[in-house]
């Protein structure tokens, strides 16, 4: 399974950036972030199926999970960005036999980078 992640820059505090992802269309598909020096913190899932989605904390009311199935795209809306949000945000599939709700991280892409500036 191939992942592309892009989308990612510099912003200021307060900002959004829209991230995209290109893979090959699998049900479950969700977005987690590393920073430096830290573990990986899962973001958001969601299931091509219904449409349905869940979120962490550090996601929860700023971030928002979306897809376009016809073109196998998937998007995590970032707003009200903060210093702390700085990251290579990464999306993932989750591992066989997974959902969304295990949070077991599968395959993964490249990530793209995601810096907020004060």
């Amino acid at each position: 399974v191939q992942l592309v992640e892009s989308g990612g820059g510099t912003v200021r505090v307060g900002g959004s950036l829209r991230l995209s992802c290109a893979d090959s269309g699998s049900t479950f598909i969700g977005w987690f972030r590393r920073a430096p020096g830290t573990e990986r913190e899962a973001l958001a899932c969601m299931s091509r199926g219904d449409g349905s989605s869940i979120y962490t904390g550090s996601a929860e009311g700023r971030f928002t999970i979306s897809s376009d199935n016809n073109r196998n795209v998937v998007y995590l809306q970032l707003n009200d960005l903060k210093p702390e949000d700085t990251a290579v945000y990464y999306c993932y599939i989750p591992q066989p036999m997974s959902g969304c709700g295990s949070w077991r991280i599968g395959n993964w892409g490249q990530g793209t980078q995601v810096t907020v500036s004060p």
